[in-house]
This record gives structure tokens, C-alpha cells and sequence, in this order.
């Protein structure tokens, strides 16, 4: 649904790109797991480990990849905090940013640690001149677009018609399918490209979905400049 979601934001079928909304709620960190032998949460909230960053490098950054996934666009600059709730805690557990777009959106990332009640929440929203779309990785299998307007269409996974979305599809409409199967399409993805180039053909345009060292690199620019912004009690800092 990811993929399609992607789809509909390229072929303008939400028009121009407004506002784009993402956030990763967790809870597990509410408390002070480090100091117990979780070893998850020791290494996690170890700076020698983690690097500079917490909860903005191990959940953050999956909320911002998400948002530059689907809406096919990385912000320019940013005006963010990282703050750490957990007395004692050496790195951050809850960040908040504002964005800009070079096209003029707008958009807002949250990512938590301590919020008490959620699970794993990666949500995301997005609207444009002509319509909206919101998925919930919770509910993988659903993906809502709302035409600017009209009424809100549940698309679920199987019965959406995209080349995309066919390609990561593997068992019929109505199977819960999600989490584990999107690594599968990962790999499946990484195997058709390799064997495309040992055997020089063209790679397969579904297959080209995949991340890239340069995805990483720009996760690595956006926790820099969340920091830097945030030690500079929230100054709009380019990416």
C-alpha cells in the first residue's frame, strides 16, 4: 500500500503537494530500560553505540524516509527539538520538527519514544490541491484517500490497480499480509537487480523501488541538521 500510495502521489492525483504529516509513536522507553538488562534499550540509549542520536536515529529517521517515499520529496530546511524526558537518559526519547519544501509544503514530523500507549505507530498523511491520503503501518493492509471534496475511499491491499502495488503483492485480498513481507519484497526486489546486472539486462522498473546508499546518507543529513537546529533552540536549519 506504501508503493501505491507513492503511485497516486506521482500521477497528480493529489495535485500539488500542501502538507505532509508523519509521525512514529512508541512507548517501550517510557521507563529507564537502559539501566536494566534489556540489551535493545542499552544499546539504543548508548551514545558510544547509538551515536549522537536516540530516538531520532533508531525510529526518526523511519518516519522522515516514509514521508520522502511516498511523497517523492525531501525537505530544504527544518525548525526542530530533541529532548529527553527519562531523568538520567544520555540521549534523546521524543523529537519534534517542522518542515519546508522547496515547492512551498509544509510538513511536521514527531517521533516518540515515551508515548505511553502506542505501539509501533508510523502514521502518515498527505494532501494536496486535489485530495489526501493517511496510512497507518499498524494497518497495513488499508490505505484511505479522500478526493478534495468527496468521500473517503478505504483502498485495500489486492484490489488497488498499480503496477506498483501488483508487484509487491503476494497472496490473495482478504490475507492479512504486512511487516515481514515487506523485507521479502526487499529482498525479492535487490535479487531482481543483481541478477539483471550479472546478466546485463535492463533492471525491472518495479524493482527500482529499493533504498540506496543515498537514501541513507540524506537520513544521516536530516539527524544532523534536527541536532543542530535543536542546540540552537529550534533556529530553521537547512538539510
Amino acid at each position: 500500500m506504501v508503493r501505491h500510495a507513492r503511485q497516486l502521489v506521482a500521477s497528480g492525483a493529489l495535485g500539488d503537494i500542501r502538507v505532509i504529516q508523519v509521525e512514529y509513536a512508541q512507548d517501550w522507553l517510557s521507563e529507564p530500560l537502559e539501566l536494566t538488562d534489556n540489551k535493545q534499550a542499552l544499546w539504543r540509549a548508548d551514545p558510544s553505540r547509538a551515536g549522537p542520536a536516540g530516538c531520532l536515529g533508531d525510529i526518526g529517521t523511519h518516519a522522515y524516509h516514509l514521508a520522502a517515499y511516498v511523497s517523492g520529496m525531501t525537505p530544504e530546511s527544518l525548525s526542530a527539538e530533541a529532548h529527553t524526558f527519562v531523568p538520567g537518559r544520555r540521549l534523546d526519547d521524543h523529537v519534534q520538527a517542522m518542515l519546508r519544501y522547496a515547492n512551498g509544503a509544509r510538513g511536521m514530523l514527531w517521533a516518540s519514544q515515551v508515548a505511553a500507549g502506542e505501539e509501533n505507530a508510523l502514521r502518515l498523511r498527505i494532501y494536496g490541491t486535489r485530495g489526501g491520503i493517511a496510512f497507518d503501518q499498524q494497518n497495513p493492509n488499508v490505505l484511505q484517500h479522500t478526493p478534495l471534496g468527496g468521500a473517503t475511499q478505504q483502498l485495500t491491499r489486492g484490489r488497488v490497480d498499480s503496477e506498483e502495488a501488483r508487484h509487491a503483492t503476494r497472496i490473495p485480498p482478504g490475507h492479512p499480509e504486512g511487516y515481514l513481507e515487506a523485507f521479502a519484497q526487499l529482498y525479492l526486489d535487490a535479487a531482481l537487480q543483481i541478477n539483471a546486472i550479472n546478466e546485463g539486462r535492463p533492471i525491472p522498473e518495479t524493482a527500482r523501488l529499493l533504498t540506496t546508499v543515498d537514501d541513507g546518507v540524506a537520513g544521516m543529513r536530516f539527524i544532523a541538521a534536527v541536532l543542530a537546529s535543536s542546540k540552537a533552540n529550534g533556529q530553521w536549519t537547512g538539510i
